[in-house]
């Protein structure tokens, strides 16, 4: 049995860092390109089908990341993991296009230690993502030229995380989440200038500016419920995430095309891969939700950032606001005890966002509001299949911004196992 469990466990660990290496970035969006990227507030797949909710409820099928408190109701062994697709309608107003990205959104493992007292939990994640690409055309003043900037960027801030969760009191628990925060974002900008006749006038010069971050961080939560009825339950959930200064180095450089991202070829270096850290302001969230027993749920949760406090890593010059993240979440199972109609089992969700990023620009916030859905369909009495669908739309065309009109898609399985930790009879 022992050596079944080996088995099983070095399987899960492989699988771990297979999946480390195909890590992704699943942001596309033109506004990913101010500050550190595009933060993930939303969870994972069963969040992200209810507004993000995730606080204050969480269920034993599904691996608990927003709040680690809520991991002690991991009662058996769950893995999950999720792929992410979004596609994006950029619009300016005159001119618009589609954009997409995609790839591996988060793996995560939860174990119990002690069922339904200690939990402990380990995952891959994003924290933020960055993936742009813009094309900006101008007249160069005093000149008959015109300039061209190709700017694009890629890459952000993931985390591997280890997680415990403990019942320290009748229905009241506590969680800690330690993470490893690694790598790197890219940036380039290359500039161009033609004549009248669309010639090429001079040297095609390039901006690079590479990011690379490892650090650790500290997220902490807390879970309260209490019953309001025979069968019903009102969860509270808090939670408290910790990244202050992230340490890492930067290089930046400007030369001709080709040569900038060369620390040994000619051009102007700003910066040799020199240590220094981004500051990522505190991030605490509050939950509220009613649970009608093994029937629906129905919560409300808020989050904030104050990015006012953000630092970049070369003190570059950038007005951010604060975060404000309001989600309003309901999941319904028609019948949990349906064995032989699967549709019956299957949890439904809803949820609306409205997030008011931190993006700030020509006098005006930029805000995100989207309706989610999302099911978690039975593939046997234990495991699942997930996925979540969101549309919404951040932005506006007014004041020469940009309008995006997205639809983003999850897809995952969340695989149970309740035969770790019961001894056999016989052999």
């Amino acid at each position: 049995m022992l050596s079944k469990i080996k088995l099983k466990l070095l399987g899960v660990l492989c699988t771990f860092f297979l999946f480390s290496e195909a890590f992704a970035q699943s942001s596309s969006s033109t506004y990913s390109a101010l500050g550190i990227g595009e933060f993930n507030y939303s969870g994972l797949t069963q969040n992200q089908g209810m507004g993000g909710l995730g606080i204050s409820f969480g269920t034993g099928w599904n691996a608990n990341v927003v709040n680690p408190a809520l991991t002690t109701r991991n009662t058996i062994f769950n893995f999950q993991a999720a792929l992410n697709y979004k596609k994006i309608n950029a619009d300016n107003g005159q001119q618009n296009s589609d954009v997409d990205g995609g790839g591996l959104s988060y793996i995560a493992f939860s174990l119990p230690v002690k069922s339904g007292k200690i939990t402990a939990g380990m995952g891959l994640n994003q924290i933020t993502s960055v993936n742009y690409r813009l094309i900006i055309a101008s007249l160069v003043n005093n000149a008959e030229l015109q300039a061209f900037n190709s700017i694009k960027g890629d890459g952000g801030i993931s985390e591997a995380y280890l997680n415990f969760g403990v019942l320290a009191a009748k229905n009241l628990s506590f969680g800690v989440q330690g993470s490893y925060l690694f790598g790197s974002t890219i940036r380039t900008n290359r500039l161009s200038l033609f004549d009248d006749n669309s010639n090429s006038v001079g040297t095609v010069s390039e901006y690079y500016e590479r990011l690379t971050v490892s650090d650790i961080g500290l997220k902490f939560g807390a879970h309260y419920f209490f019953k309001i009825g025979e069968k019903s339950n009102l969860h509270l959930g808090a939670i408290y995430q910790n990244l202050g200064d992230v340490n890492g180095k930067a290089f930046a450089k400007l030369a001709a095309f080709g040569q900038a991202s060369d620390p040994d070829s000619d051009g102007d270096l700003i910066a040799n891969n020199e240590k220094g850290s981004v500051y990522i302001p505190n991030r605490y969230g509050f939950g509220l939700s009613y649970e009608k027993i093994n029937k629906f749920v129905v919560g409300l949760e808020g989050q904030y950032q104050d990015f006012t406090q953000y630092r970049s890593f070369l003190d570059d010059p950038l007005q951010l606001k604060e975060v404000i993240k309001v989600g309003l979440g309901f999941q319904i199972v028609p019948d949990y005890l349906a064995i032989d109609s699967p549709l019956k089992r299957t949890t439904y969700r809803f949820g609306v966002e409205y997030q008011q990023t931190p993006y700030y620009l020509n006098q005006t916030n930029i805000n995100d509001i989207g309706i989610n859905f999302g099911t978690s369909f039975p593939v046997n009495q234990l495991s699942l299949v997930n996925f979540a669908v969101k549309v919404g739309q951040r932005g506006t065309t007014e004041n020469g911004l940009i309008k995006e009109s997205y639809v983003n898609f999850t897809f995952g399985l969340s695989l149970n196992d309740n035969s770790w930790f019961y001894k056999r009879v016989f052999e």
